[in-house]
């Protein structure tokens, strides 16, 4: 049996233990998934457990997306791009971090047929889950880019149609998509939003990473205002999904990530908070 997992800080509200069981049981394969509740100060410890235990991959999330890529072996080129590792695979007694974040959100906005070319995004957050959402975008050749953080870094990045605003500027700026990659309004505090509804008000399509709960404040005000929302639970089992390719070397059939997604959208632990 391999043994995978996910670092974090706090997890209780992760699904990630059941999306993967899903996975494993779908390939044929015995694994078990554990959840990995790290103090920041442990990231190095942590990293060395993996090869002493012999745990064949890790998924990293929030806040230690970045935080994790100095205790690695090997970054692949990919996630040297986007700047941040989500997907951590020991191979040879080495750690070699990926991100596989970029192809949940591929697929996440695939499905839900959203045409990104020459449109103008507002990404909520400057953490290791919007430089993924950067990175996409940019390929899909999106006119403009807004980073909107509460502290901007104004040269922080190099192409001339990305910049760094803040909070108070986006209220002045009118796009055609934003999207949340912060955590707020995540369980369990959802009775938070990161933006109001006039800021919302200047977009038509609104897109939340959040996951838990299905429909985030952010969402359900988008909603009422007439306008497209998508979550983040596609995401979430589209970026497992590419993991266990990764972790598995083979590719794995996307319509296991839809079989999922039905299973756990009425999930216990996203119900109670809605």
């Amino acid at each position: 049996m391999e043994f995978y997992g996910l670092l974090g800080e706090k997890l209780s509200h992760s699904l990630s233990e059941e999306i993967h069981r899903e996975i494993l049981k779908y390939i044929g394969e015995e694994g078990a998934y554990k959840l990995f509740e790290v103090e920041e100060k442990d990231l190095g410890a942590f990293a060395n457990a993996l090869k002493i235990l012999k745990v064949k991959g890790s998924n990293v999330t929030i806040p230690y997306k970045e935080k994790i890529m100095k205790y690695l072996d090997h970054i692949s080129e990919e996630a040297k791009r986007i700047g941040a590792v989500n997907t951590i695979s020991l191979l040879n007694g080495k750690l070699y971090g990926d991100n596989s974040d970029y192809y949940g959100f591929v697929y996440m906005l695939k499905l839900h047929k959203i045409d990104l070319k020459d449109k103008t995004a507002a990404i909520l957050g400057s953490g290791g889950a919007s430089k993924a959402v950067l990175c996409y975008l940019l390929d899909m050749g999106i006119d403009r880019v807004y980073i909107v953080s509460r502290n901007p870094k104004k040269n922080e990045f190099t192409q001339n149609n990305v910049e760094m605003i803040s909070y108070k500027e986006l209220e002045g700026i009118k796009g055609d998509i934003i999207i949340n990659s912060t955590p707020l309004g995540m369980y369990p505090k959802v009775d938070v939003s990161p933006v109001n509804e006039d800021i919302i008000r200047n977009f038509n399509i609104l897109v939340d990473l959040i996951y838990n709960p299905i429909e985030t404040k952010f969402l359900e005000m988008g909603r009422k205002l007439g306008k497209q929302t998508v979550g983040g639970l596609y995401m979430l089992i589209g970026q497992a999904l590419k993991a266990q390719e990764i972790w598995q070397q083979r590719p794995i059939d996307k319509e296991i990530i839809k079989e999922i997604y039905d299973k756990l959208k009425n999930h216990p632990k996203i119900n109670k908070n809605n």
